[in-house]
Protein backbone atom coordinates (compact mmCIF):
# COMPACT_ATOMS: atom_id res chain seq x y z
CA UNK A 1 0.00 0.00 0.00
CA UNK A 2 1.48 3.69 -1.02
CA UNK A 3 0.96 6.04 1.84
CA UNK A 4 1.75 9.22 -0.47
CA UNK A 5 -1.26 11.44 -0.78
CA UNK A 6 -3.67 8.74 0.70
CA UNK A 7 -6.15 10.34 3.06
CA UNK A 8 -5.83 8.97 6.88
CA UNK A 9 -7.81 10.03 9.97
CA UNK A 10 -6.58 9.33 13.52
CA UNK A 11 -8.47 9.30 16.62
CA UNK A 12 -6.15 9.59 19.85
CA UNK A 13 -3.92 11.68 17.80
CA UNK A 14 -3.09 14.65 20.44
CA UNK A 15 -0.72 12.42 21.77
CA UNK A 16 1.17 9.55 22.45
CA UNK A 17 0.72 6.57 19.62
CA UNK A 18 -1.54 8.94 17.56
CA UNK A 19 0.76 11.98 17.58
CA UNK A 20 3.89 9.90 16.74
CA UNK A 21 1.91 8.11 13.82
CA UNK A 22 0.62 11.40 12.39
CA UNK A 23 4.00 12.86 12.39
CA UNK A 24 5.64 9.82 11.01
CA UNK A 25 2.95 9.78 8.32
CA UNK A 26 3.04 13.41 7.53
CA UNK A 27 6.77 12.29 6.57
CA UNK A 28 5.25 9.58 3.81
CA UNK A 29 3.35 12.61 2.49
CA UNK A 30 0.46 11.55 3.45
CA UNK A 31 -2.94 13.61 3.80
CA UNK A 32 -4.17 13.57 7.55
CA UNK A 33 -7.15 14.34 9.75
CA UNK A 34 -6.51 14.35 13.61
CA UNK A 35 -9.04 14.08 16.08
CA UNK A 36 -9.44 14.39 19.75
CA UNK A 37 -10.98 16.10 22.40
CA UNK A 38 -8.16 18.68 22.71
CA UNK A 39 -7.90 21.53 20.26
CA UNK A 40 -5.18 23.00 21.40
CA UNK A 41 -2.47 19.84 21.40
CA UNK A 42 -3.97 18.97 17.76
CA UNK A 43 -3.00 22.01 16.85
CA UNK A 44 0.43 21.72 18.04
CA UNK A 45 0.70 18.11 16.45
CA UNK A 46 -0.29 19.51 13.32
CA UNK A 47 2.82 22.48 13.50
CA UNK A 48 5.27 19.39 14.55
CA UNK A 49 3.75 17.25 10.82
CA UNK A 50 5.96 17.74 7.55
CA UNK A 51 3.81 19.27 5.70
CA UNK A 52 0.57 21.18 7.83
CA UNK A 53 -1.30 22.53 4.60
CA UNK A 54 -2.28 18.38 4.63
CA UNK A 55 -3.33 18.44 7.52
CA UNK A 56 -6.94 18.89 9.43
CA UNK A 57 -8.33 19.32 12.47
CA UNK A 58 -11.21 17.79 13.44
CA UNK A 59 -12.22 17.27 17.52
CA UNK A 60 -13.88 14.47 18.82
CA UNK A 61 -15.27 12.59 22.08
CA UNK A 62 -15.85 9.34 21.22
CA UNK A 63 -17.91 9.35 24.14
CA UNK A 64 -21.13 11.27 22.33
CA UNK A 65 -21.89 8.98 19.92
CA UNK A 66 -24.88 11.04 18.36
CA UNK A 67 -22.14 13.36 16.78
CA UNK A 68 -20.19 10.66 14.92
CA UNK A 69 -22.66 10.49 11.61
CA UNK A 70 -22.02 14.41 11.56
CA UNK A 71 -18.28 14.00 11.97
CA UNK A 72 -17.90 11.59 9.88
CA UNK A 73 -19.57 13.77 7.05
CA UNK A 74 -17.26 16.71 7.85
CA UNK A 75 -14.17 14.38 7.79
CA UNK A 76 -14.79 13.36 4.14
CA UNK A 77 -15.13 16.36 3.40
CA UNK A 78 -11.84 17.74 4.00
CA UNK A 79 -10.26 16.02 1.04
CA UNK A 80 -13.85 13.98 -0.17
CA UNK A 81 -12.70 10.68 0.98
CA UNK A 82 -11.11 8.58 3.75
CA UNK A 83 -9.01 5.87 2.81
CA UNK A 84 -7.77 4.90 6.31
CA UNK A 85 -9.29 4.76 9.65
CA UNK A 86 -7.20 4.67 12.69
CA UNK A 87 -9.07 3.72 15.91
CA UNK A 88 -6.54 5.22 17.93
CA UNK A 89 -8.61 6.60 20.82
CA UNK A 90 -9.09 5.11 24.12
CA UNK A 91 -8.55 5.80 28.05
CA UNK A 92 -6.50 2.82 30.13
CA UNK A 93 -7.35 1.70 33.90
CA UNK A 94 -5.16 0.97 37.16
CA UNK A 95 -8.03 -0.73 39.77
CA UNK A 96 -9.06 -3.99 41.55
CA UNK A 97 -12.36 -5.29 40.69
CA UNK A 98 -13.58 -4.97 44.00
CA UNK A 99 -12.58 -1.04 44.03
CA UNK A 100 -13.86 -0.06 40.72
CA UNK A 101 -17.08 2.34 40.58
CA UNK A 102 -19.84 0.56 38.34
CA UNK A 103 -19.87 3.71 36.15
CA UNK A 104 -16.03 3.88 35.68
CA UNK A 105 -16.61 0.18 33.78
CA UNK A 106 -18.98 2.31 31.88
CA UNK A 107 -17.43 4.95 31.26
CA UNK A 108 -14.47 3.30 30.14
CA UNK A 109 -16.77 0.53 27.75
CA UNK A 110 -18.31 4.13 26.28
CA UNK A 111 -14.81 5.29 25.39
CA UNK A 112 -13.11 2.54 24.44
CA UNK A 113 -15.80 0.10 22.36
CA UNK A 114 -18.96 1.94 21.87
CA UNK A 115 -16.90 4.94 20.25
CA UNK A 116 -14.58 3.06 18.38
CA UNK A 117 -17.84 1.00 17.26
CA UNK A 118 -20.23 4.36 16.54
CA UNK A 119 -17.02 6.02 13.81
CA UNK A 120 -16.71 2.81 12.09
CA UNK A 121 -20.05 2.10 11.50
CA UNK A 122 -20.50 5.78 10.67
CA UNK A 123 -18.15 5.65 8.04
CA UNK A 124 -18.36 2.07 6.85
CA UNK A 125 -21.38 3.59 4.27
CA UNK A 126 -18.41 5.41 2.86
CA UNK A 127 -15.83 2.20 2.61
CA UNK A 128 -18.72 -0.16 0.63
CA UNK A 129 -19.45 2.39 -2.00
CA UNK A 130 -15.88 2.67 -3.01
CA UNK A 131 -15.21 -0.48 -3.08
CA UNK A 132 -11.79 -0.04 -0.96
CA UNK A 133 -11.03 0.91 2.67
CA UNK A 134 -8.96 0.14 5.67
CA UNK A 135 -10.09 0.09 9.13
CA UNK A 136 -7.24 0.12 11.63
CA UNK A 137 -7.30 -0.30 15.42
CA UNK A 138 -5.55 0.07 18.18
CA UNK A 139 -6.39 -2.88 20.88
CA UNK A 140 -3.54 -3.96 23.35
CA UNK A 141 -1.86 -6.81 24.60
CA UNK A 142 -4.60 -7.49 27.46
CA UNK A 143 -6.98 -7.39 24.19
CA UNK A 144 -5.64 -10.83 24.23
CA UNK A 145 -4.50 -11.42 27.98
CA UNK A 146 -6.61 -10.23 31.06
CA UNK A 147 -4.28 -8.73 33.92
CA UNK A 148 -4.92 -7.31 37.28
CA UNK A 149 -5.69 -3.98 37.49
CA UNK A 150 -6.88 -3.74 34.18
CA UNK A 151 -10.37 -5.74 33.98
CA UNK A 152 -12.72 -3.10 32.36
CA UNK A 153 -9.78 -2.23 30.00
CA UNK A 154 -9.50 -5.42 29.42
CA UNK A 155 -12.58 -6.21 28.47
CA UNK A 156 -13.22 -3.50 26.06
CA UNK A 157 -10.26 -4.32 23.85
CA UNK A 158 -11.31 -7.96 23.92
CA UNK A 159 -14.92 -6.33 22.63
CA UNK A 160 -13.07 -4.49 19.70
CA UNK A 161 -11.33 -7.92 18.72
CA UNK A 162 -14.56 -9.58 18.14
CA UNK A 163 -15.92 -6.92 16.46
CA UNK A 164 -13.72 -6.24 14.08
CA UNK A 165 -13.03 -9.52 13.23
CA UNK A 166 -16.74 -9.79 12.35
CA UNK A 167 -16.40 -6.78 10.76
CA UNK A 168 -13.28 -8.29 8.62
CA UNK A 169 -15.13 -10.93 7.72
CA UNK A 170 -18.19 -9.29 6.83
CA UNK A 171 -16.68 -6.83 4.55
CA UNK A 172 -13.61 -8.61 2.64
CA UNK A 173 -15.98 -9.00 -0.62
CA UNK A 174 -16.14 -4.82 -0.13
CA UNK A 175 -12.40 -4.73 -0.16
CA UNK A 176 -12.35 -3.48 3.01
CA UNK A 177 -9.25 -4.35 5.25
CA UNK A 178 -8.97 -4.54 9.21
CA UNK A 179 -5.93 -4.40 10.82
CA UNK A 180 -5.82 -4.76 14.76
CA UNK A 181 -2.37 -3.71 16.69
CA UNK A 182 -1.98 -4.92 19.84
CA UNK A 183 0.67 -2.66 21.78
CA UNK A 184 2.65 -3.95 24.86
CA UNK A 185 4.07 -1.66 27.13
CA UNK A 186 4.49 2.11 25.28
CA UNK A 187 6.20 5.21 26.74
CA UNK A 188 3.05 7.62 26.76
CA UNK A 189 0.58 9.38 29.24
CA UNK A 190 -1.42 6.41 29.00
CA UNK A 191 -0.69 5.49 32.40
CA UNK A 192 -1.02 9.12 33.57
CA UNK A 193 -4.62 8.87 32.46
CA UNK A 194 -5.52 6.13 33.21
CA UNK A 195 -8.90 5.72 35.66
CA UNK A 196 -8.57 4.42 39.00
CA UNK A 197 -11.48 2.84 40.74
CA UNK A 198 -13.50 6.07 41.60
CA UNK A 199 -12.91 7.72 38.16
CA UNK A 200 -10.06 9.71 38.54
CA UNK A 201 -6.67 9.75 36.84
CA UNK A 202 -4.24 7.84 38.26
CA UNK A 203 -1.62 11.13 37.41
CA UNK A 204 2.07 8.76 38.10
CA UNK A 205 3.79 6.87 35.67
CA UNK A 206 3.97 3.49 35.71
CA UNK A 207 7.60 1.50 35.62
CA UNK A 208 6.39 -0.79 32.99
CA UNK A 209 4.91 2.16 30.89
CA UNK A 210 7.70 4.30 31.51
CA UNK A 211 10.14 1.29 30.54
CA UNK A 212 8.52 0.44 27.29
CA UNK A 213 9.00 0.79 23.27
CA UNK A 214 8.91 4.72 22.28
CA UNK A 215 6.15 5.93 20.40
CA UNK A 216 8.30 7.32 17.70
CA UNK A 217 9.37 3.53 17.17
CA UNK A 218 6.02 2.39 17.56
CA UNK A 219 4.61 4.36 15.05
CA UNK A 220 7.18 3.09 12.29
CA UNK A 221 6.19 -0.74 13.19
CA UNK A 222 2.41 0.50 13.31
CA UNK A 223 3.10 1.88 9.73
CA UNK A 224 4.82 -1.57 8.48
CA UNK A 225 1.69 -3.14 9.81
CA UNK A 226 -0.74 -1.19 7.85
CA UNK A 227 0.93 -0.70 4.37
CA UNK A 228 1.10 -4.99 5.02
CA UNK A 229 -2.63 -5.03 5.42
CA UNK A 230 -1.36 -7.42 8.68
CA UNK A 231 -4.22 -8.93 9.85
CA UNK A 232 -2.64 -8.68 13.47
CA UNK A 233 -0.05 -7.66 14.73
CA UNK A 234 1.52 -7.26 18.32
CA UNK A 235 4.68 -4.86 18.81
CA UNK A 236 5.42 -5.55 22.25
CA UNK A 237 8.24 -6.34 23.96
CA UNK A 238 9.47 -9.97 24.20
CA UNK A 239 7.56 -10.78 27.74
CA UNK A 240 4.19 -9.39 26.80
CA UNK A 241 4.54 -11.48 23.15
CA UNK A 242 5.46 -14.61 25.29
CA UNK A 243 2.43 -14.17 26.83
CA UNK A 244 0.22 -14.39 23.88
CA UNK A 245 1.76 -17.71 23.00
CA UNK A 246 2.13 -18.81 26.23
CA UNK A 247 -1.89 -18.41 26.79
CA UNK A 248 -2.20 -20.12 23.11
CA UNK A 249 -0.73 -23.41 23.73
CA UNK A 250 -0.54 -23.13 27.82
CA UNK A 251 -2.56 -21.51 29.44
CA UNK A 252 -3.10 -22.83 32.50
CA UNK A 253 0.80 -22.04 32.76
CA UNK A 254 -0.06 -18.22 31.85
CA UNK A 255 -2.68 -18.16 34.71
CA UNK A 256 -0.38 -19.25 37.06
CA UNK A 257 2.22 -16.44 35.46
CA UNK A 258 -0.29 -13.85 35.56
CA UNK A 259 -1.01 -14.00 38.77
CA UNK A 260 3.10 -13.02 39.55
CA UNK A 261 3.14 -10.57 36.94
CA UNK A 262 4.02 -6.94 37.30
CA UNK A 263 1.81 -4.72 35.28
CA UNK A 264 2.55 -1.09 36.52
Amino acid sequence: MHIKNKVFWITGASSGIGKSLAIALSNYDANLILSSRNTKTLEEVKILCKNSNKVKILPIDLEDYSSMNSKVKEAISFFNKIDVLVNNGGVSQRSLIKDTDMLVDKRLMDINYLGTVAITKALLSHFIERKKGHFVVTTSIVGKIGTPLRSSYAATKHALHGFFDSLRAEHYKDNIAVTIVCPGFVTTNVSKNALTGNGTPQNSMDTATANGIKPDRFAKLMIKAIRKKREEVYIAGAKEKLGVYTKRFFPKLLSKMIRKLSVT
